[in-house]
């Protein structure tokens, strides 16, 4: 049986409980959203000209970015590696990417002083080359393209033979059902071109957000501020893909009420340990070799920071992985897979905001109460739109038939 037979839309109840909790979180924080269109980022954040950045970068950018590898990653060893074990994860990882991308470009429209010029970087003449967030936004805007026509055969499955529209409209449901059949052959044979052309891109802004701290050597911490940090942003952003992946997969268990997928999920947990052990061994080597470790002990915010996310937070689940017992129980490789997000998301907030420390700033940056309610009503309606979505196509591998 094919992986385009084993997906299916779910069939669950929709507003449950938790649904009806996303919804809530969601209103409220795209109001927070919508009030910041009108009465400025002053009025809303803690945001000033010491600290331009904050968590709506540091979350909803650098961390929704790195958090949504997961589709270049798993496409690389689906369609690249040819790891045709792993095809029934492809599909929930490319809509995660491809939701994450999605979010991460309506985060960074809240964030922009001016957001209604966020469209300038289409139009060449408006373009800045010397720029690294052109880059960047660039690489984003490219790779969210190649991320929705990736999806694209995922539509055309759930409606091919099934055009069905009423009245006078019926008129159309042959021509429809032709065109959806003609854009399925289309993208069956040009695919492989996105797939590769997706990892690429990946590969590319990963890095370069990491390549933006270098304007900051005076800034940012020594524990942070490295000539390596483009490596770092992406060889963490890799290894956290196949973490995402797990994370999802073991939610979408727990709220559809499925079996884990364990023989998908053990044997892609033991990529990860060799991912993260490259993120670990770097940095640990580029810290001997700048002999930043005397700030280890220092007791300042950053570098309590980094024995959290980096000591506790990586190192931890790098060992956890390792283990064969962990990799087998769902448990224990939900929370080896949700500690390492957790240190990933704790190392871009610490990157943009805590180890940031400008010369001659006021006061230290604290986040407003108007920049967590945005970032979690993205998050919830990340969540919102992923359910819908999941309830219409078929994207998670169908329930197993108990006879």
């Amino acid at each position: 049986m094919s992986s385009h037979e084993q997906a299916a839309p779910v069939d669950k109840a929709f507003f449950t409980t938790g649904v009806k909790i996303i919804v809530t979180c969601m209103v409220v924080g795209l109001g927070v959203g919508l009030y910041r269109f009108f009465v400025g980022l002053g009025q809303v954040t803690n945001l000033d000209n010491q600290y331009p950045l904050g968590l709506w970068i540091g979350v909803d950018v650098a961390t929704g970015v790195a958090l949504a590898a997961g589709g270049f990653t798993t496409g690389a060893l689906v369609y690249i590696f040819h790891r045709e074990h792993f095809h029934a994860i492809i599909r929930p990882a490319l809509l995660t990417a491809m939701l994450g991308y999605t979010f991460v470009g309506i985060g960074l429209t809240f964030d922009l002083g001016r957001w209604y010029n966020i469209w300038h970087p289409i139009v060449p003449m408006m373009w800045q080359g010397n720029s690294v967030l052109f880059e960047v936004g660039m690489c984003v805007m490219c790779y969210v393209t190649v991320l929705y026509i990736e999806f694209m055969p995922i539509v055309t499955e759930r409606f091919m033979g099934k055009v069905n529209l009423p009245g006078k409209l019926a008129f159309f449901n042959e021509p429809l059902d032709k065109f959806i059949n003609l854009m399925d052959h289309i993208l069956d044979k040009v695919m492989f071109i996105f797939i590769i052309a997706g990892v690429m891109l990946s590969c590319l802004h990963q890095s370069s957000l990491g390549t933006l701290l270098l304007l900051t050597p005076y800034k940012l911490h020594p524990l942070y501020w490295s000539l390596y940090s483009p490596v770092f942003f992406l060889s963490s952003a890799i290894a956290v893909g196949y973490c995402m992946v797990i994370f999802e997969s073991m939610i979408a268990v727990k709220s559809f009420g499925r079996k884990p997928e364990m023989h998908v999920l053990t044997p892609l947990a033991k990529f990860t340990p060799y991912l993260i052990g490259v993120y670990i061994a770097m940095k640990i080597g580029d810290m001997i070799y700048r002999g930043t470790y005397r700030y280890l002990f220092e007791g300042s915010p950053p570098a309590i920071m980094f024995w959290i996310e980096f000591g506790l937070l990586t190192i931890i689940p790098f060992f956890m992985f390792m283990s064969s017992e962990v990799r087998k129980s769902p448990g224990w490789l939900f929370t080896a897979a949700t500690m390492y997000i957790a240190g990933l998301l704790l190392n871009r907030a610490t990157y943009f905001f805590i180890a940031y420390q400008p010369q001659f700033a006021e006061k230290a940056y604290i986040p407003a109460i108007g920049e967590f309610a945005l970032t979690i009503g993205l998050i919830a309606t990340l969540m919102f739109v992923y359910r819908i979505i999941v309830t219409i196509f078929p994207v998670l591998p169908a329930p197993e038939k108990h006879n």
